[in-house]
């Protein structure tokens, strides 16, 4: 019995000594120490200057030590500082984060009538902020497969619904890539992503639960357009304005072909094109 006793103990004192990984947020990126922004110098950096912080210093996984503190004689990749409320150390990695700044949230917005299936696509459509993009994968172990993807987009800014769905990409993108070769292009959102399903109980998969599927042509926004796509996408992911420089972001627009809708029970909607982009999403009141 006394040999089984010093197994375990052996066993539960190596764990002490063991080192787990956490992945960061993607909003968050490693930094060298001489690289740390204090957060009231944020705000003095240009759009252009901040991101090059970043440039090739990107760790996505960095080493998570144990919610009590450093193992005595443990190494240390951040700084070890005492608790304000704790008389115990903990460690401060070197994160840089960007503040999100103010997003103008629409409140709790019902979906209208389900028999409403244009004005429903438009609701869907606008008070969504990402979605799953399929394309036809150009990766060389998955060529001419479907491949997806998320993207986070705009239609507009709250207050103003074109229909119409922004995207801010990079061409390193895999999903970019395969747009380059084929253009043709699925964008799938979902009702679940907000509160209302939820609140109800229903499940994703709920015909109750709406989801929408545009297809068309993914085409780069036209100089013209650029300033309103900026804006619709800068609005509601303001994050993305900060986003390094160096991995030359552009913006993208789908242009619709088809417009494909289930909200209710008894099969789908095919929407006409032009009866999506003649309803609004805003309630009579609005």
């Amino acid at each position: 019995m006394g040999h089984q006793y010093l197994s375990l103990a052996i066993f539960f004192s190596s764990l002490c000594f063991c080192r787990t990984y956490t992945i960061r947020n993607s909003v968050s990126w490693a930094v060298s120490p001489k690289d740390v922004v204090v957060e009231e110098e944020l705000d003095a950096l240009s759009e252009e200057v901040s991101p090059s912080l970043l440039r090739d210093n990107v760790v996505l996984w960095k080493q998570a030590y144990p919610p009590q503190g450093l193992v005595e004689g443990a190494e240390s990749t951040g700084e070890r500082i005492k608790s304000e409320n704790e008389n115990v150390d903990t460690v401060s990695s070197h994160v840089f984060s960007y503040r999100v700044g103010e997003v103008k949230e629409p409140g709790n917005v019902d979906p209208p009538p389900h028999e409403e299936t244009a004005r429903t696509a438009r609701y869907i459509a606008h008070y969504s902020d990402w979605g799953h993009l399929s394309t036809i994968s150009t990766q060389e172990k998955i060529k001419g497969y479907p491949f997806g993807n998320i993207f986070s987009v705009s239609d507009g800014p709250f207050e103003n619904s074109t229909g119409v769905i922004y995207f801010y990409v990079t061409a390193m993108d895999n999903s970019v890539a395969d747009l380059r070769s084929n253009p043709n292009a699925s964008f799938t959102i979902s009702e679940s992503e907000g509160e209302y399903c939820r609140k109800m109980i229903y499940d994703p998969e709920d015909p109750r639960c709406a989801r929408l599927t545009l297809t068309g042509k993914m085409v780069d926004v036209g100089p013209e357009e650029l300033e309103f796509a900026k804006e619709a996408v800068f609005s509601r992911h303001p994050i993305m304005g900060k986003w390094p420089v160096g991995h030359k972001w552009f913006f993208m627009k789908l242009e619709l072909v088809q417009v494909w809708l289930q909200n209710w029970f008894g099969g789908v909607s095919s929407i006409p094109v032009e009866d999506y982009f003649r309803a609004t999403p805003f309630s009579k009141k609005n």
